[in-house]
């Protein structure tokens, strides 16, 4: 059995964080059995989520979590696929991880009716009193890192431009097809679905969910994904 530590569901999605869709989506395609536990925010080894306990040792980080377990149980998503596919899903993968994250996390915690909406999941996960003032004051870091990796010292336009574009991208790239290598899923799909449903379902507006939504192909993509995956899945009472 594989312990899945990771935060809330929220917005009618299995978690606020795209990186915990992703892992627990890769389980549901990849067909593991999996339980889900809440974070315990000092058990997680790279200090973030998700992570996991397999064996009694704890492993962090979505992507490293998923590698380790095709080693161990094989790949079953990805065999079917040529190294001209193979090497596509890992380009797209980056940049949903390393770049299209980064103005998610822009249209999170920069925007206030976003953060508004954004803020009372995150104040839960926090101690009770302090949880309000210390939200501000990691919304405060959050945006001094978004300084550091370079998306916050663009314009709001710039980064909204930015993430337009990954949209269009993939959305190109899936054309007509059911998954974004061809007629069968893979693990890309895992990531591709977290993130645009981390857009989709977000209960804020953007210039970026609305350049999600205005793409036929995607919205439909997610359903198709969340049919085929979470047909099961309920919002806990």
């Amino acid at each position: 059995m594989i312990t899945l530590y990771q935060g809330p569901p929220a917005w009618g999605i299995p978690n606020i964080s795209p990186f915990c869709v992703k892992l627990e989506t890769w389980l549901r395609m990849a067909g593991l059995p999996y339980e889900v536990r809440a974070m315990e925010a000092r058990g997680a080894p790279k200090r973030k989520i998700p992570y996991v306990e397999i064996d009694g040792r704890r492993m962090g980080d979505s992507q490293l979590i998923i590698e380790h377990l095709q080693r161990v149980h094989g790949d079953p998503l990805d065999a079917h696929l040529t190294p001209e596919a193979r090497a596509r899903g890992h380009v797209i993968r980056r940049m949903l991880d390393e770049a299209f994250y980064w103005v998610l996390v822009y249209a999170r915690w920069v925007e206030d009716d976003a953060w508004a909406a954004y803020r009372p999941i995150f104040v839960s996960l926090l101690p009770p009193v302090i949880g309000g003032p210390l939200a501000e004051l990691i919304r405060r870091s959050v945006t001094r890192t978004l300084r550091k990796q370079g998306t916050g010292l663009h314009s709001r336009e710039e980064v909204y431009e930015m993430g337009k574009a990954d949209l269009t991208a993939l959305a190109a790239l899936l054309g007509d097809q059911p998954f974004l290598l061809g007629a069968e899923p893979s693990s890309v799909d895992a990531a591709v679905y977290a993130f645009l449903v981390s857009i989709l379902r977000f209960p804020a507006d953007s210039p970026v969910k609305r350049h999600a939504e205005a793409q036929p192909n995607l919205v439909a993509y997610c359903e198709r994904m969340r049919q085929r995956y979470y047909a099961d899945w309920k919002p806990p009472a």
